[in-house]
């Protein structure tokens, strides 16, 4: 850290502090989209898969799906040759999977600055910060109901984070703005504040229709009806329901060709079963049902397979993250997704902690990594996750926006370039020497290792001296100097503008809700 985030100047030469100085500057960068060279990591065997995808297709079959307070959504399964009993739909074997086969495979999320445009599915991964908790936390105002205030500084962090790749939705629920109206603020923040790509509202319909309909201010009209610009997520009520809101906001979004995220909320024990093969299959069930839905709205719409998925704590009702068994569901749905041509959602910095300590730490590396290795294209919650999400840290969104740069590194594979190789530099050595001053390490030694910009590698000496901080507080210090670096990206005053009329009409054309 610099010796504006309060440490004491270090007791060397001029050369060592112009080093400091260049590995501690700001710099307002995005590392490109991940983009892996390892292998996915492949936990059910061919037979595994088949059994769950029979069991899907039983469920779908035989059990049926609820589409709940949507006629609009019975009639169109009716005319695709669903069976409908009342609100219950019944799918035959295949129908859903054939639906699935016209959604691409990848798409394109234009930002408004086109260096920021990211690529879904494939090979690729990208990161997107906390999404969707109420509350707030730092160390100088602890736990609190998040603010708009709140809001905007976590979407500029996002656009000051280096591994971050997306701005995310709702970064923090900001409960001082009405119910009715709190997305128009959010949307505005994330369009005007950041240049990354981001994510509608999809809390009611209308809200989707303000999003697409900001989306044509900033983008144009044209732009927008022709490409993507918004990745929306769409929750499913599991077990086996599709409400009227969420389908509301997927027909709006599917209709105007923007990408949704079809995603079961799983806890398993309560959501699904306590198997992970069962779990498996309900979430396959229910990905199948929504995603052919997206497709008889609009043939073609891009659309992402999601799975949240934790278990529950049986002692006391509580979910719980980074255990072996969702990990598991992880690795088997990104097998399945795969199989299915789809891009796939899953994963994050998931924690139970109430706190930024070690439990969050060992639980979010734990998801992270079986993240990267189930193939996972698109994930949310990648840094600030607290509580299990009913909390968005300020402190933790640093420390796990900081390790994300160890997934960029793992997904490079390893080089075995010639200069990855490093043949000349073990020659140059020879028995007994070093490797400090040799030219290979000379020519390599600013990118051959990651390094945190967090984390402290000090001699206990100097660090007790500088106060002895933890890893808190060095996140507190960082956020801090974050946000006094912070610039906002450039913006045509006449969109700005624009935004401000419509939002501004919005708010004006209907009263404040509370719920």
């Amino acid at each position: 850290m610099s010796p504006a985030e309060g440490q004491k100047p270090a007791r060397r030469g001029g050369g060592g502090a112009a080093r400091r100085a260049e590995r501690t500057a700001m710099r307002i960068e995005t590392a490109a989209v991940i983009k892996r060279n390892i292998p996915n990591f492949e936990i059910l065997n061919t037979e595994a898969l088949e059994i769950i995808e029979a069991n899907a297709e039983t469920v779908l079959a035989e059990i049926g799906v609820s589409f709940v307070d949507n006629p609009a959504a019975l009639t169109r399964w009716r005319e695709a040759g669903a069976d409908v009993r009342g609100e219950r739909v019944f799918i035959p074997r295949g129908l859903a999977r054939k639906l699935c086969g016209s959604a691409p495979a990848t798409f394109t999320q234009h930002a408004r600055n086109p260096a920021r445009n990211v690529t879904i599915g494939g090979r690729s991964l990208v990161l997107a910060p906390v999404y969707g908790p109420p509350f707030v936390r730092d160390l100088e105002g602890g736990r609190r109901y998040a603010t708009i205030k709140d809001f905007r500084a976590f979407v500029k962090l996002g656009q000051m984070s280096k591994w971050l790749h997306h701005s995310g939705g709702t970064l923090c629920e900001p409960t001082d703005v009405a119910v009715n109206k709190r997305h128009l603020d959010m949307l505005y923040a994330h369009m005007t504040l950041s240049d990354k790509p981001f994510m509608g509202s999809v809390t009611e319909p209308e809200r989707a229709q303000d999003s697409v309909d900001m989306s044509r201010i900033l983008f144009g009209a044209d732009f927008v009806d022709q490409n993507t610009v918004m990745t929306s997520l769409i929750n499913i009520n599991s077990p086996l329901t599709f409400d009227a809101v969420m389908m509301g906001a997927l027909e709006v979004y599917a209709s105007a060709n923007q990408a949704c995220i079809i995603s079961p909320f799983i806890v398993g024990g309560a959501m699904a079963p306590v198997s992970v093969a069962g779990t498996l299959s309900q979430v396959l069930a229910e990905v199948l049902a929504g995603v052919a839905y997206s497709q008889l709205v609009r043939s073609g719409a891009p659309v992402i397979f999601g799975a949240f998925v934790t278990s529950i704590d049986m002692n006391s009702g509580a979910p719980t993250f980074g255990t072996p068994e969702a990990a598991q569901i992880t690795y088997g749905a990104g097998q399945l997704a795969r199989r299915l041509g789809l891009p796939y959602r899953s994963g994050g910095a998931f924690c139970g902690s109430k706190l930024p300590d070690a439990q969050a730490g060992y639980e979010s590396a734990n998801s992270l990594n079986a993240a990267l290795l189930s193939g996972v294209n698109f994930m949310l919650h990648s840094c600030g996750w607290l509580e299990g999400g009913l909390v968005a840290s300020y402190e933790k969104f640093v420390l796990d926006a900081d390790q994300l740069g160890i997934l960029h590194h793992l997904a490079k594979g390893v080089d075995v370039s010639e200069n990855g190789q490093a043949m000349d530099a073990i020659r140059e050595v020879g028995p007994g020497g070093h490797y400090l001053g040799c030219a290979h390490t000379q020519a390599n030694f600013k990118d051959a290792f990651w390094r945190s910009d967090v984390a402290d590698y000090k001699p206990f000496e100097t660090w007790d001296e500088q106060g002895a901080r933890d890893s808190a507080t060095l996140a507190g210090a960082r956020v801090a100097k974050m946000l006094g670096d912070y610039q906002a990206p450039e913006l045509d005053p006449a969109i700005r503008d624009a935004l401000n009329d419509f939002v501004a009409r919005k708010k004006a054309d209907a009263p404040d809700a509370v719920g």
